[in-house]
């Protein structure tokens, strides 16, 4: 009898080990914080974001990440203002727009992820040596008003001395996200698109990446993080662990090659073959778009608003340190 329950010691202990490891991993993934995530819209524009997700980062930090997809900035700040969600992904002038309504719990913009625009000008007909005069009497399916799209294109139209409302027809009445299939439906000469909608027309042979909007643009603000300020009060350490991760994510992009970060946010993007993932993420990469840290700095804030005004968004100043707050990024580096 105690020769068998000797033999049997072995199992049982590597069984107890086995049920304590389990206990471990449960009791771990109790602790982890939910925290909702609303993004303006799924693109490997924000690759970073998904390297974060599929890397385990925000597990590692302590997060169990929820992400919703709001197709839209207004959609997501009205996500982020009604509680459901607590950190909202978008252009940075949903804020501006918020604080401007006079709301005492607007939204703090804590972290910066991308630093060109994403998007990309498509037309109809191939144009390999186009120049923004081309565009001249064009109709462009362009944007809801006020948002980062449009205003960032018509800062380009105006850097190339071109009047957006006589010298071109933008429609603006298409909700976002719907563009790519009004223009496959014959709607307009041309087109804004972000990835993957422009590569997808490309490969259908139903449009012509002619330019890119993030380098004619040169380094905007295009998109960051926000929560309303109650929240970022309330729990500095989920936003600083937020950040961390975000961080991690940018930290991948910047060392790793286009194939290697295809091959990790591959599962965010069922619908579009690894190989072609690779080919927008190198679209992107090679323009610089990804931040080497999360820092929103004051010139970035500065040159929005020139934006914002430029577009007749935007009347006087906005206090840079109201909206924006550096210290999660600092502490990220």
């Amino acid at each position: 009898m105690k020769k068998r329950l000797f033999r049997l010691l072995p199992v049982l202990l590597a069984l107890l080990s086995l049920c304590a490891c389990k206990e471990k991993e449960t009791t771990t993934e109790n602790e982890l914080t939910k925290v909702t995530l609303n993004e303006v819209a799924h693109s490997i524009f924000y690759a970073p974001q998904y390297v974060a997700i599929e890397n385990g980062y925000f597990k590692e930090e302590g997060i169990d990440l929820t992400l919703v997809t709001g197709f839209g900035a207004d959609k997501v700040m009205t996500a982020l203002v009604a509680d459901e969600a607590q950190i909202g992904f978008m252009g940075s002038e949903a804020s501006v727009y918020v604080y401007l309504e006079g709301s005492k719990d607007y939204a703090v913009n804590f972290a910066q992820l991308t630093q060109r625009a994403g998007n990309f000008l498509v037309s109809r007909k191939p144009m390999d040596d186009f120049k923004w005069d081309d565009i001249k009497g064009k109709t462009v399916l362009a944007g809801r008003a006020g948002g980062m799209p449009q205003m960032v294109f018509e800062y380009v139209l105006k850097k190339n001395n071109i009047d957006p409302q006589k010298d071109l027809t933008m429609v603006q009445n298409i909700d976002f996200g719907l563009t790519a299939g009004a223009f496959m439906g014959g709607q307009g000469d041309m087109t804004i698109e972000f990835e993957p909608h422009a590569t997808s027309l490309e490969l259908q042979g139903e449009g012509y990446v002619v330019a890119s909007l993030g380098v004619d643009s040169g380094y905007v603000p295009y998109t960051a993080y926000c929560a309303k300020k109650s929240y970022l009060n309330e729990n500095p350490e989920i936003i600083q662990s937020f950040t961390n991760a975000i961080q991690k994510g940018l930290f991948y992009v910047n060392s790793h090659s286009s194939e290697e970060i295809a091959a990790v946010i591959a599962p965010q993007f069922p619908e579009i073959d690894e190989k072609n993932i690779a080919i927008i993420v190198e679209r992107y990469k090679s323009q610089d778009t990804w931040k080497t840290d999360t820092v929103f700095t004051e010139d970035s804030f500065n040159l929005l608003c020139d934006i914002l005004q430029s577009a007749g968004q935007l009347e006087g100043n906005v206090p840079y340190e109201d909206i924006i707050t550096t210290d999660f990024s600092e502490k990220a580096k």
